[in-house]
């Protein structure tokens, strides 16, 4: 699509061609800020439909006014810098930091250059050596909503209609916690025949012989038909998955911020969750689900065993999740805030 130069007042560039979940935020949160302000995205590996401009339409924008050049990526932060010092754009330039870990020293460097800097949890923000605003992901919870008929929407996708489901869902592999959930549901359908756990997801090429390990494991312990192996599906389609579930866990060791929690609790379904990433920032323990620590299958377990034995609390615990979704992380919230931020680096811009 073709976009006047004076209607564009923000680029977020996508520097990567394969689908991450910063790639996913852009295109989320793009569409829904492009009908509030000129917002456009660049690079590659995006959506046709998606408002975005070239890279070399990027870089040679006029020099009339001040835009903001909304970087995710150290890449993304030194090809601002490039665009800004080397070419003469008059990008304004802001950084959004996921990452929960002490950065090295070219990314302090990249960070010291940035106009401003949003953080995705407050756990984010401490990470940082400079000040940062905070702005939680937020979720579209009229795609992620409650089921209206849970026993069908389980039929429709082939799941058994009495069992209890307890999903996992995300990228298989050691960080995510997947072999905790797997241990963890073994301990609970020992117990519990009701129990039936869903992994969803895809093993990359590294991370193929942890999977097979996994599925071995399941199968010494003869419950092929409790723990489940589900393909990778579409993104569109994930929320009717979530909706079919009456527990989501995610049992991650380390994590940025983590979609998944938010997205099980907006279909009203109670979470267990590690003290990992931003999970104790967006599972309130004992009301949206419960809290555990990182790599602790006995002590998964045992939360999850609680949840499945008590459906009164856990029905409870689904309206509360649901409720709290709509309170405070709407995707809509989260653009809006963005947008202050875009708005404040924009101020007393003046054509030249």
């Amino acid at each position: 699509m073709s976009i006047p130069p004076d209607r564009i007042e923000v680029v977020a560039p996508n520097l990567k061609r394969r689908l991450s979940g910063v790639t996913a935020t852009i295109v989320r949160l793009v569409p829904l800020m492009a009908g509030r302000m000129g917002v456009v995205a660049t690079g590659p590996g995006l959506p046709d439909d998606l408002p975005h401009i070239s890279l070399v339409r990027a870089a040679t924008m006029p020099r009339d006014r001040w835009r903001v050049w909304h970087a995710r990526r150290n890449t993304e932060m030194l090809l601002g810098l490039v665009l800004r010092h080397l070419l003469g754009r008059r990008y304004r330039l802001l950084f959004t930091s996921a990452s929960q870990r002490h950065h090295t020293r070219y990314t302090r460097w990249l960070i010291s250059r940035m106009d401003h800097v949003i953080a995705t949890s407050e756990k984010t923000a401490a990470y940082l050596q400079r000040p940062a605003t905070v702005i939680l992901h937020g979720i579209d919870t009229e795609t992620f909503a409650p089921p209206a008929e849970r026993a069908r929407l389980r039929a429709d996708l082939g799941l058994p209609r009495d069992a209890l489901l307890v999903g996992c869902f995300g990228r298989i592999r050691h960080q995510k916690g997947t072999d905790v959930f797997v241990e963890a549901m073994i301990r609970v359908a020992r117990e519990n025949p009701r129990a039936c756990g869903l992994v969803m997801g895809r093993a990359t090429e590294p991370h193929r012989d942890y999977e097979q390990e996994l599925r071995a494991r399941v199968a010494r312990e003869g419950l092929e038909g409790h723990i489940i192996f589900l393909p990778e599906v579409a993104v569109g389609e994930m929320a009717r998955w979530y909706q079919a579930l009456d527990l989501f866990v995610a049992p991650q060791r380390r994590e940025g911020f983590g979609l998944t929690p938010l997205e099980a609790m907006s279909c009203g379904v109670p979470v267990v969750a590690t003290r990992a990433g931003a999970f104790d920032e967006l599972v309130v323990e004992g009301e949206t689900g419960r809290l555990v620590p990182p790599g602790k299958a006995p002590e998964m377990a045992a939360a999850i065993k609680a949840l499945l034995d008590a459906p009164t609390l856990l029905a409870k615990m689904g309206t509360a999740a649901r409720a709290r979704m709509l309170a405070r992380f709407r995707l809509e919230r989260e653009a809006e805030e963005i947008m202050g931020v875009y708005r404040k680096l924009l101020e007393g811009n003046r054509p030249l």
